[in-house]
């Protein structure tokens, strides 16, 4: 069965006043952040979710376009997923691999994808692809503010065209850009990233 869905949300306007005030609790967030690779086995709320994609929609994209399409997946999809990926690592690994990967890819307690609207045009469809990434990261940012992690997959079923016939998804009219598990982390990885000094070139 297609769980998929597309939300659309009355806009909410934030006092410029008070953006100042969310500075510090908002770099915590964007530095603990981290994918979460294990997770604990109870469902995560449907609403925490739903809130995310809110605010995962208010990305940057250019003209407007608003591109990101959101597909909630329930347990039935899910497991068909989790069948066709275990199905694709025996063909490489044998059935062992893919009954071990079956294995795991259930304990997983809930899942979405997200995807990019096809343009006209080449530049276009990249612009869109960019701007839904932006949206991605808004995403997952508001899910562990709620304690929620995600795992970000772009892996081979996800180029499987039969996956996109799970998913209800038409490859001609939308790019994939990931399949995601989320829900309570059971570990939380640490984390190092490079001084700003090593990343910054600075052009007169």
């Amino acid at each position: 069965m297609n769980a998929s869905y597309i939300f659309t949300f009355a806009p909410v306007l934030l006092p410029m006043t008070n953006l100042s005030s969310h500075k510090e609790p908002l770099a915590t967030v964007l530095r603990s952040r981290r994918t979460i690779h294990l997770f604990e086995p109870m469902p995560p709320p449907r609403k925490a979710l739903l809130d995310a994609i809110e605010l995962a929609r208010w990305a940057p994209n250019h003209r407007l376009t608003e591109p990101w399409r959101f597909y909630v997946i329930g347990p039935e999809t899910a497991d068909a997923i989790a069948q066709l990926n275990a199905a694709l690592v025996a063909e490489k690994r044998g059935a062992r691999a893919g009954q071990a990967k079956l294995d795991r890819w259930r304990t997983m307690p809930g899942w979405f994808a997200v995807t990019s609207r096809i343009a006209d045009n080449a530049i276009m469809t990249e612009e869109n692809y960019a701007a839904c990434c932006c949206a991605v990261q808004n995403l997952q940012l508001s899910l562990w503010s709620q304690g929620l992690g995600a795992k970000w997959g772009t892996g081979a079923v996800t180029r499987d065209p039969r996956f996109f016939e799970l998913l209800g998804i038409d490859p001609t009219q939308e790019k994939f850009v990931g399949l995601f598990w989320y829900g309570y982390p059971a570990d939380i990885p640490t984390a190092q990233r490079k001084p700003v000094a090593e990343i910054v070139t600075e052009i007169p």
